[in-house]
């Protein structure tokens, strides 16, 4: 057994003697977005800080706990807070979370980010589901030897985004009358914002917002054989395409004035069907 592999199954064996729950669904809350947390039932709460090999969060509006619950009658587990690559972390710790959600059984990943808008059609607040990705930054986290648990050596990214979760959470938001974008992202791997010559090249290349997160633990989940989507990302404008100044706390508090929206979002695609229940306490 590698040494990452044998990592993993500790974490996990740590995690199980805490919680009976065992999902098949995960939401990675993003910056300003962890109240989504605060509305699960029969909770179990575990600090990253305790878990085996995990790292903590460090960043604004990550509060960093792994909570398992219900939502909507369905077992989740939700990541308060993600692990980011300019915390100074490597890419293989950065994606440690992933792993270890594959090997507990989750199947289906919701994503949720704040991001910097650099569609000039799009406005802050803006709702938008990521439809793909660009990431021409970072080295992979993927590099090294292949694990076979895990996946293939050259996974396919033809469908990062699971079509069946994006028809879902479409169908969520014409449900609840909320607005829905769509857009491509691209990744830049921070932690300084984008300049603004670099969010003009990205909307050059075809991307709709800017973000320093989701892309290096998108390659490890499409390696791992998950159902994923990412349902929310909150707009402020990018460099060069508003006026104001960006810093963490902006980004926080920006991030934080429509958490209904993503509330309603995220249990509405646990009620439409998203996760297939799992078993609970």
């Amino acid at each position: 057994m590698s040494q990452l592999l044998s990592r993993v199954e500790e974490t996990v064996a740590y995690i199980y003697a805490k919680t009976q729950y065992k999902p098949e669904t995960a939401i990675v809350l993003g910056s300003g977005l962890g109240q989504l947390g605060e509305k699960l039932e029969q909770v179990t709460v575990i600090p990253y800080e305790e878990l085996p090999h995990w790292k903590s969060s460090t960043a604004p509006g990550h509060s960093g706990r792994l909570l398992f619950g219900l939502l909507g009658g369905k077992s989740v587990v939700c990541m308060q807070g993600r692990l980011h690559y300019y915390e100074g972390y490597t890419m293989e710790e950065v994606t440690y979370p992933v792993r270890v959600m594959a090997r507990l059984g989750v199947k289906n990943l919701l994503l949720s980010n704040a991001a910097g808008g650099i569609n000039t059609e799009f406005a802050p607040g803006d709702l938008m589901l990521i439809t793909d990705h660009i990431k021409l930054f970072g080295v992979s986290p993927l590099c090294g030897p292949n694990l076979e648990e895990f996946g293939p050596r050259f996974p396919d990214m033809s469908h990062v985004y699971t079509p069946r979760l994006q028809d879902t959470a479409r169908e969520a938001a014409e449900e609840l009358s909320i607005p829905l974008r769509q857009g491509v992202y691209m990744y830049f791997p921070g932690p300084q914002y984008e300049t603004p010559a670099e969010v003009r090249a990205a909307r050059v290349l075809g991307a709709d917002a800017v973000v320093r997160r989701e892309a290096p633990s998108l390659g490890v989940e499409s390696f791992g054989y998950f159902q994923k989507d990412t349902p929310g990302v909150y707009y402020d404008l990018g460099s060069g395409v508003g006026t104001a100044l960006h810093t963490g706390t902006f980004v926080v508090d920006e991030a934080c004035l429509l958490p209904g929206v993503a509330l309603q979002c995220a249990t509405a695609l646990m009620l439409l069907g998203t996760t297939k229940g799992g078993n609970e306490e």
